[in-house]
């Protein structure tokens, strides 16, 4: 049987999702001499060629590529063993970190804190604002053990590191100046809002939504305006320069104004898809249970509002 080594597996996925030695050193607080022993050692251990040259990087052979399969699958089972271990030695105690997205934070992270702060009040939770791209990366060296995104966003569900749990389908409403035509239109379509100048970010997650959501109700959206923070979008919203999409998770009762009129579309009513994510194997972790537990309650709550 051939003499498999977790921490030079661990060492060969990384160099997988990175692709240079140099960054799967840095990312393992290692040297690039290190990184290229513990390889060189891996492959005299499984008797097969792990790496070839490809100009200044390197590249996974087919042999290295079955290996990462069945590793794949060891670091689940060992992520399960903690989670069953964890729970002998911490039952109800423990800590979780969150990465989740800005709008996430106030609408269901901090609910859920709060519910467990009362029912769980030796579990900690800790948590750090990150986008996708970020709380994927932390996800996956370990510093957070819970990433908030956007399914838009997230790594595939067929990725085998990653385990992914549905949380909300958050309904994007529109927001118009308040003395607009069309604020009190009934039976608002985002369609009837094709030829209105409109407000989004320049580039990033919500830009894409916008113009996806646009495109997908027959139309591209005209940008007059760009901007990220929401309360730049709403105000000038409420100055008449332009009408916006507005995820409903986002829209706490002090935002908006006199002068910003929030409708409800219907028929071709955009959602954006909100997902929890853990490493897989960690989803059974009786802190991370009670978490993902929390989170769906609160969840629960937003959509049937």
């Amino acid at each position: 049987m051939a003499d498999w080594d977790i921490k030079k597996l661990r060492i060969l996925r990384t160099l997988g999702e990175l692709g240079t030695v140099t960054a799967t050193a840095e990312a393992l607080h290692m040297t690039p001499s290190a990184v290229s022993q513990q390889l060189t050692g891996l492959a005299k251990q499984l008797g097969v060629t792990l790496l070839q040259a490809h100009g200044r990087r390197v590249r996974l052979t087919d042999a290295a590529h079955l290996v990462l399969r069945h590793a794949d699958a060891v670091f689940a089972q060992l992520e399960r063993a903690d989670a069953e271990l964890l729970g002998y030695l911490q039952g109800e105690a423990g800590e979780v970190q969150v990465g989740a997205f800005s709008t996430a934070i106030p609408a269901l992270v901090v609910p859920a804190v709060e519910q467990l702060r009362r029912t769980h009040p030796g579990l900690v939770v800790r948590v750090r604002e990150a986008e996708a791209a970020e709380a994927y990366e932390l996800l996956s060296e370990g510093s957070v053990d819970l990433a908030l995104s956007l399914a838009a966003h997230a790594p595939t569900p067929r990725d085998p590191k990653f385990a992914r749990l549905s949380l909300l389908a958050d309904p994007l409403d529109v927001a118009l100046p308040a003395g607009h035509p069309l604020a009190a239109e009934p039976g608002l379509r985002l369609a009837d809002l094709a030829g209105e100048p409109w407000i989004f970010g320049r580039s990033g997650p919500w830009s894409q939504i916008t113009t996806t959501a646009c495109e997908n109700a027959g139309f591209v959206p005209e940008q007059a305006h760009a901007a990220a923070d929401w309360a730049a979008i709403l105000a000038m919203v409420a100055a008449g320069m332009g009408v916006a999409l507005v995820p409903r998770m986002a829209m706490r009762p002090e935002r908006g104004g006199a002068g910003v009129a929030v409708r409800v579309l219907h028929a071709d009513q955009p959602r954006r898809h909100v997902i929890a994510a853990v490493r897989r194997g960690a989803e059974d972790a009786p802190g991370m249970a009670k978490v993902l537990a929390a989170l769906r309650h609160v969840a629960a709550g937003l959509s049937d509002q």
